[in-house]
């Protein structure tokens, strides 16, 4: 497999072998690579549970489970009883 970086990233990986943490710009690679697929997998995990909560919230909706507040008044009366407490 051949790979072209464009000249900042070459430098980039340049500097990683350079700081002594990678042997090769190969390792430097794989490592990214790595980090790439995690943040991909992170990705799905919130779209996930993203959809989820959609689902849930339909569902509510379905059975009238609803407040017509919107999350402006929902924030100011929390703060008002934060403001009390203090």
């Amino acid at each position: 497999m051949h790979v072209s970086l464009t000249e900042r990233l070459q430098e980039f990986v340049k500097e990683k072998v350079e700081s002594g943490l990678y042997h090769d710009s190969s390792e430097v690679i794989r490592e990214a690579l790595r980090l790439m697929e995690q943040e991909d997998q992170l990705h799905k995990i919130k779209l996930d549970q993203l959809k989820e909560a959609v689902r849930i919230g339909d569902e509510q909706l379905t059975r009238g489970e609803y407040s017509i507040r919107t999350i402006d008044n929902i924030i100011a009366d929390n703060e008002a009883a934060i403001r009390k407490t203090l």
